[in-house]
């Protein structure tokens, strides 16, 4: 699974570990991913993303469909699971 976000396209950031005596070391700063199931209405199927909390915010906000169709449109939705019940 790799740490990018579906819906939004986050990915980890480099930044730096800064001690006390300001010396610097590089270090990742990750992504606050987690793979949730959603239903999807139009397809009448359930589906499961790797999303980060923002994407989730994202997808209440304008709805699983639209929020997959500018994903889609941005590249970032490359493949769907569908969950077997």
């Amino acid at each position: 699974m790799s740490k990018i976000c579906q819906i939004t396209g986050k990915t980890a950031m480099i930044g730096n570990n800064v001690s006390h005596s300001k010396r610097r070391t590089k270090r990742k700063f990750d992504v606050n991913l987690f793979t949730k199931k959603f239903f999807w209405v139009e397809q009448q199927v359930w589906i499961r993303l790797t999303i980060s909390a923002a994407g989730l915010r994202l997808i209440n906000k304008l709805g699983l469909d639209a929020a997959m169709k500018q994903a889609a449109s941005k590249g970032y939705l490359t493949s769907i699971k569908t969950v077997e019940e």
